[in-house]
């Protein structure tokens, strides 16, 4: 089958730029910045001094700069949250969102680059794929072209697979709740090795006891019921324990199956334990689910 891409044009981007770049974005991020480079984006979380999450972010480097991008939703919070940390660093944070686009390309070998283009290694699924980084002005020119070569999965078809494929979400599984160890994110946005950063303390701490309080896990609707976004998970037939919460549902016709994705609780998390998931709307619709390893298995 032809490889996807998506348009990713409409997150947020910012362009850090100052002799002390580095060394500030590295006391902010999960991730070491040093393995951000032209060719290949890193992924990281901001964190506040309690270690939860103050925004996700994907990161490579320019010639004189970093860029970064987000969710939509951070566009202003983002920036904002990394300003208030400037203090007598020579670092400059400009919001690039609207002069830049970005098209993501789920192959493993490097497209052939156009006019324009500046191709960056990025993992944004469970395989690793290319960002496609070019000027606003060539949005469509440019979508044109790689329609012509791989096969675009439109927002809810995107959607769609990012479930599939367990990847958290800002506004769905990624909220100022959440601790990135929670939402599986240890193995893709943490390096343990690195220097201090905001929130390294809590996150030690978390990788010290190898406990959360909870999981992100993969749940499998055993009779096909439709699962939605905000059931509440208790114990089998134990609505008084509670359990946890889905966040993100869909139905995956490449799977046959209803899926979800949600926070389940220490003691309930195990894959191949079941749960009720109940419509907080009307308690008395209830779905038998199966917790079960992600990403989906095909």
């Amino acid at each position: 089958m032809t490889a996807p891409f998506f348009d990713l044009s409409g997150r947020a981007k910012l362009r850090i730029t100052g002799s002390d770049r580095l060394r500030f974005l590295n006391g902010q991020v999960t991730n070491d910045v040093r393995k951000a480079s032209e060719s290949a984006a890193i992924e990281a979380c901001v964190l506040s001094a309690k270690g939860r999450m103050n925004g996700h972010v994907f990161l490579s480097a320019g010639q004189d700069c970093f860029l970064a991008d987000a969710d939509p939703e951070l566009r202003e919070v983002l920036l904002a949250r990394l300003e208030r940390y400037v203090i007598a660093d020579d670092v400059q944070i400009e919001d690039v969102t609207d002069r830049l686009s970005i098209f993501h390309v789920l192959a493993p070998t490097r497209p052939a680059a156009g006019d324009g283009w500046r191709l960056v290694s990025a993992r944004r699924f469970t395989e690793s794929g290319w960002d496609v980084w070019i000027d606003a002005k060539l949005h469509d020119v440019v979508a044109r072209q790689l329609s012509s070569a791989f096969r675009f999965l439109d927002a809810a078809s995107a959607e769609v697979f990012r479930v599939e494929e367990g990847i958290p979400r800002w506004g769905r599984e990624l909220t100022e709740e959440i601790i990135p160890i929670e939402a599986n994110l240890e193995g893709r946005a943490i390096d343990y090795e690195k220097g201090c950063y905001i929130g390294q303390e809590v996150i030690s701490r978390i990788k010290m006891s190898g406990q959360t309080n909870k999981r992100l896990c993969g749940l499998v609707s055993l009779r096909d019921a439709p699962l939605s976004t905000g059931m509440k998970l208790t114990a089998t037939g134990e609505k008084s324990k509670e359990a946890g919460w889905i966040t993100s549902a869909t139905r995956s016709e490449r799977l046959g199956k209803e899926i979800a994705l949600a926070y389940v609780k220490r003691g309930f998390n195990s894959a191949g334990n079941g749960l009720d998931a109940i419509k907080l709307e009307d308690p008395s619709i209830i779905a038998h689910v199966e917790i079960v390893h992600l990403p989906f298995a095909c």
